[in-house]
C-alpha cells in the first residue's frame, strides 16, 4: 500500500516536482484521508515521495538561505572599512581640541541645538570634530512603527548630508572628521542590504548605492570607525558587534555610543540615552577623570517615548598630548546657552 500511494503521488506531480492536494483530489486514485492515516499528513506522504526536502534537507537549505543572505552584509562590510583610518589630520602641537555630539537624529535634530553647534564650531575650530553615532534616524528602519506613507527615506538622508555640508565649512580644511557608527547607522546598513530593488533604485538615484556616497564619507572627507559586523545572526551578536564601534583620540580620551566604553578605564564620553550624566573615576594611569554621558542633538518633542526627559547638549574636550590628560567641558542646550562666554538664546522659529 505505502509503495502504490508514493508511486500514485510521483505519477500525478507536475514536471517539476509540484503536487498540491487539490491536484491530487481531483486525479489521484486514492483519497486524502487514505493518505493521512498512512503517513500523518499529505505533506509527509510528499516528502517520502520525494516531491519535497525532508527535514533534514529543509534545515540545510534553510541554513543556505541564510548565510547567502548574508553575503550582501558581508559586501557592505567590505564597503567600508577603508574609511576608519582614511582622512586622518594628524597634527604635532600638544594641546588639542575636539568637539563631541551625539544622537543628532537627522531630520529629529532640534534647530536651537543645530545652531549654537554650528556657531561654535566656527568659534573653536576644533582639531577633530566626532560624531558619536546615531547622525542618522531614518525612523523607518526601527522598532517604533512609521507609517510606510509619512517615510521620507531621501529628506533625511539629504538633511544630514546638508548638516555635514554647514559643518565642514564652519570647520575648514583642516579639522579631522569622525563618524563612529551607532545602533541606527548599523541598523540602516543592514536594512538596506535587505532592502527591495525599488529603494535601492531610489537611493541609487540620489547618490549611486555605496556606504561611502550614502553616509557622504567621501564628500565630506568623514572617517568612519565602524568595527561591527554587520553579517550577524542574532540580536545579541549585534549588540556585541555594534560595541566594538569605539575610538580612543590622542590614546588617552575614548568616544564610545554605548556606555559600556566607561568601564574600560579611560576618560571619555558616550551617547545613546539622550541624557546627560557624569561619573568621577579614578587610574594610576589618568589619575582623576570623568566620564560623560551626552545629551542629544534630538528635539525633546518626541513621540514614541517620554522625550522630555531627555536633555541636549555637546562636549568641547581639550587635550594635552604630553601628559595625556583631558578636560571635558559639557555645554548644555535649554531655551538659552553658553558656549565661552558668548550666550546664545533660542528663537521663536526654533521652537
Amino acid at each position: 500500500m505505502i509503495t502504490e500511494i508514493l508511486q500514485d503521488l510521483q505519477l500525478h506531480a507536475d514536471s517539476e516536482g509540484n503536487l498540491s492536494r487539490a491536484r491530487y483530489r481531483e486525479n489521484g486514485s486514492f483519497s486524502t484521508e487514505k493518505i493521512e492515516s498512512v503517513f500523518g499528513s499529505f505533506r509527509e506522504a510528499r516528502r517520502q515521495a520525494g516531491l519535497e526536502p525532508t527535514r533534514g534537507q529543509k534545515q540545510v537549505l534553510n541554513q543556505i538561505a541564510k548565510h547567502v543572505s548574508h553575503d550582501d552584509y558581508r559586501q557592505f562590510v567590505v564597503d567600508r572599512k577603508d574609511y576608519g583610518d582614511k582622512y586622518r589630520r594628524p597634527d604635532s602641537k600638544r594641546f588639542q581640541s575636539m568637539l563631541v555630539c551625539t544622537d543628532v537624529h537627522d531630520i529629529e535634530c532640534d534647530p536651537f541645538w543645530r545652531r549654537v553647534f554650528i556657531d561654535t564650531i566656527r568659534r573653536v575650530q576644533p582639531d577633530i570634530l566626532i560624531f558619536g553615532g546615531d547622525l542618522f534616524d531614518l525612523a523607518e528602519f526601527g522598532k517604533y512603527g512609521v507609517d510606510p506613507r509619512e517615510w521620507d527615506i531621501v529628506g533625511r538622508i539629504k538633511w544630514v548630508h546638508e548638516f555635514l555640508r554647514e559643518c565642514r565649512e564652519a570647520a575648514g580644511d583642516s579639522t579631522e572628521f569622525v563618524l563612529i557608527e551607532g545602533n541606527h547607522e548599523h541598523r540602516l546598513l543592514r536594512h538596506l542590504s535587505d532592502a527591495t530593488p525599488a529603494l535601492k533604485t531610489v537611493l541609487s538615484d540620489l547618490h549611486g548605492f555605496t556606504v561611502p556616497k550614502l553616509l557622504g564619507l567621501d564628500e565630506f572627507e568623514v572617517r568612519y570607525v565602524a568595527r561591527a559586523d554587520l553579517a550577524t545572526f542574532t540580536k545579541s551578536d549585534a549588540k556585541h558587534e555594534i560595541g566594538k564601534n569605539y575610538e580612543v583620540f590622542y590614546d588617552c580620551f575614548m568616544v564610545d555610543h554605548f556606555p559600556a566604553g566607561a568601564a574600560r578605564g579611560v576618560p571619555g564620553v558616550n551617547g545613546h540615552h539622550h541624557k546627560h550624566l557624569v561619573d568621577a573615576y579614578y587610574s594610576h594611569v589618568f589619575g582623576s577623570y570623568e566620564w560623560h554621558q551626552l545629551g542629544s542633538g534630538h528635539r525633546r518633542a518626541a513621540s514614541y517615548c517620554d522625550g522630555e526627559k531627555w536633555s541636549m547638549g555637546f562636549a568641547i574636550v581639550h587635550v594635552d598630548t604630553q601628559e595625556k590628560r583631558s578636560i571635558t567641558e559639557y555645554v548644555d542646550i535649554r531655551d538659552f546657552a553658553c558656549v565661552g562666554g558668548t550666550y546664545y538664546v533660542r528663537e521663536p522659529s526654533e521652537s
